[in-house]
C-alpha cells in the first residue's frame, strides 16, 4: 500500500500522532491536577455543602 492510501483523517503520521496524544495526555494530566489543587485550597478556605 502507498503511503498516501494509509493516512489517517487529521493526516499525521502515526509517529506524528502518538507523540502529540503523549503530549495531549501529559497537558491533560498537568491540567486536572491543578485543578484540584486548586478545589481542595477553596474548600479549605470557604466550603461550600
Amino acid at each position: 500500500m502507498s503511503e498516501e492510501s494509509r493516512s489517517s483523517l487529521s493526516g499525521l503520521s502515526e509517529r506524528e500522532a502518538k507523540e502529540f496524544h503523549g503530549i495531549f495526555m501529559t497537558s491533560f494530566i498537568v491540567f486536572t491536577l491543578i485543578a484540584v489543587v486548586a478545589h481542595f485550597l477553596v474548600w479549605q478556605w470557604r466550603p461550600w455543602l
